[in-house]
């Protein structure tokens, strides 16, 4: 009796949040090309996948969508999904594709993972990666495709997340940084705002700041924050976060902080009072589209790949003909 033996893969992915329209979709495809795309999509993201971008939409001028699968507006989850059925002629419950995290719509990505499995066994991944960064649309990108270990899991095996915000802080906002970063008219106090950021540091539970329409109170609200720096780089603040979780309610208050509209011993006392009421008051928010999910890191015992298994895949490097004429 013939056993199928089920691999699995690990992506990195790349998103950047927006508006665009498809044009690759309905490129005809041979099965050789459709199995390299799979293999291709990172070695990780069959075993994971990593996305830049957290999540978007696909159709004419949709925007993002996130990246939990939903359809309509398509979501990056169900854009990864239908690549991978097409090349892989596998239903989405047997491909198991699952992301690192959850991204909301407008969140771009650049270290996303992702991982799924597959009943083949390819040679080499190139191809695959090459055909899924085909057949989605230009705003999303699989950067890396790896083999992954049968315990890897794109979510429970997560040991950390970085996250970066950006605000750019002049009277006039940069046309060319609008899309990436929150602008803010007022001149902000960096000095405080870091004091702010100290209080962050540590394990906490962080019920003051979840989100109740995105259903944040239903897991474990205790979260560990490893680093919270506050970068300056000429007229944008970068503001970066690395921890078990990120909930990006806490940059809005620090730009009130910053504003000096609030003192920084606020952060420690809504903090204590484990009540999303107390943060409320304040009545504050921060748009989406100024978060970048950097990267998701992992242990190095669990990235490692299973003997005889191929190599990762970062991309095809691509070379151009010399243009041969028959009088030279």
């Amino acid at each position: 009796m013939m056993v199928r033996i089920w691999r699995r893969y690990r992506v990195r992915v790349l998103l950047i949040s927006g508006v665009w329209s498809l044009h690759t979709t309905e490129k005809s495809l041979q099965r050789s090309e459709i199995e390299a795309i799979v293999a291709g999509f990172t070695q990780e993201f069959w075993k994971t996948m990593q996305m830049s971008p957290n999540s978007a939409g696909f159709a004419e001028d949709s925007t993002v969508g996130g990246w939990q699968y939903q359809e309509s507006p398509p979501t990056i989850q169900c854009l990864i999904e239908k690549a991978l059925t097409r090349i892989t002629k596998l239903d989405r419950k047997q491909l198991r594709l699952v992301g690192a995290g959850r991204t909301d719509a407008g969140v771009h990505a650049w270290g996303q993972v992702a991982h799924f499995i597959t009943p083949f066994n390819y040679d080499c991944l190139e191809s695959i990666h090459a055909a899924l960064n085909g057949l989605l649309p230009s705003e999303i990108r699989v950067r890396e495709i790896s083999p992954a270990c049968p315990e890897f899991h794109a979510r429970f095996s997560t040991i950390s997340k970085l996250y970066h915000y950006k605000i750019y802080n002049d009277l006039i906002m940069d046309p060319f940084q609008s899309r990436y970063a929150y602008h803010s008219g007022y001149k902000l106090n960096p000095v405080v705002m870091r004091e702010a950021a100290s209080y962050f540091v540590g394990r906490h539970d962080f019920t003051s700041f979840a989100n109740v329409s995105h259903r944040d109170g239903l897991v474990n609200p205790v979260k560990e924050i490893f680093q919270f720096h506050v970068k300056e780089m000429d007229h944008v603040f970068q503001i970066e976060v690395e921890g078990t979780g990120f909930l990006y309610r806490q940059v809005a208050l620090l730009i009130e902080i910053g504003r000096e509209a609030l003192p920084p011993v606020v952060v420690r006392d809504i903090l204590a009072a484990c009540n999303r009421r107390e943060l409320a008051k304040f009545a504050m928010s921060a748009p989406p589209h100024g978060l970048c999910l950097m990267s998701v890191n992992y242990s190095d015992d669990i990235l490692k790949a299973p003997a005889g298994c191929p190599a990762s895949s970062f991309g095809r490097p691509q070379t151009a003909s010399k243009c041969r004429l028959p009088f030279y």
